[in-house]
């Protein structure tokens, strides 16, 4: 199968290859990036996640799966990861590991929650906390002059919106749109009240069913089942709606 497709083939996405920790970039008080060295690394799609191993010193091994949140560049892998309560692999991650540590890595997994350089029409990405993490992919590998994107990004808190400034930056681009939801405490100024995400921030003009953009939503289970409804009530078709959720961590 083509790289461009799915990057490497079956046998090497599941190898599991030594990551070296080589920068390490605080999003939120929760929240860091991660960049890791990945010797020999198959390349990725943005939207596709990886497998993360940790071993301690008595053999015991935890695994979980983040999301890539950055475009493929040669054998650099950024993952960014928020820490969870009790979480045992995001801890670590987060206060533990330090530059020049070493983990296991596998993947790119997923082939379906993928957007792809040249793919036609408008994209609207819908995340919820950190499900936005791979949409960010998407969106800094968006080249200039491709069909707009709109991100609309619920979160608790204005100081829980991870990549605030780069979001910023991208959010006076050309030809992407970037809206903030607070469901909790929202800014001074903002004009909408507090709550859940409702359709009212997924409607705005050339952004309807018949417009028919690739929908992409990612956040909590319960977050992206009541952002699919709410895009089909507002007309977009189900095929169009490509989805990926996460629930608590564990064994």
């Amino acid at each position: 199968m083509a790289r461009a497709a799915v990057p490497g083939g079956l046998s090497a996405r599941r190898a599991w290859r030594e990551a070296t920790l080589v920068e390490r970039r605080p999003e939120t008080d929760s929240a860091v990036t991660l960049v890791l060295d990945v010797d020999g690394w198959p390349g990725h799609l943005p939207g596709q996640h990886v497998d993360v191993r940790l071993t301690a010193p008595d053999g015991y091994t935890a695994t979980r799966s983040y999301s890539v949140s950055a475009p493929e560049c040669g054998d650099r892998v950024e993952l960014t990861v928020q820490r969870v309560p009790d979480g045992e692999v995001s801890t670590f991650l987060t206060d533990g590991l330090a530059v020049g540590d070493a983990v296991r890595v596998r993947g790119p997994v997923g082939g379906w929650f993928v957007w792809r350089t040249g793919q036609p029409g408008p994209v609207l990405l819908v995340a919820g906390g950190s499900g936005v993490v791979p949409l960010m992919a998407m969106l800094r590998a968006r080249d200039p002059g491709a069909p707009p994107f709109r991100l609309v990004y619920s979160v608790r808190g204005p100081d829980e919106v991870i990549y605030r400034d780069e979001l910023a930056v991208l959010a006076a681009t050309e030809g992407v749109e970037v809206r903030l939801v607070h469901t909790r405490r929202a800014p001074d100024g903002d004009g909408r009240p507090v709550g859940r995400l409702r359709e009212s921030d997924l409607a705005a003009p050339g952004w309807t069913g018949e417009d028919a953009p690739t929908c992409y939503v990612c956040g909590p289970t319960g977050f992206v089942e009541g952002a699919a409804d709410l895009l089909v009530a507002l007309g977009h078709a189900a095929d169009r709606i490509r989805t990926e959720r996460f629930g608590p961590s564990g064994p």
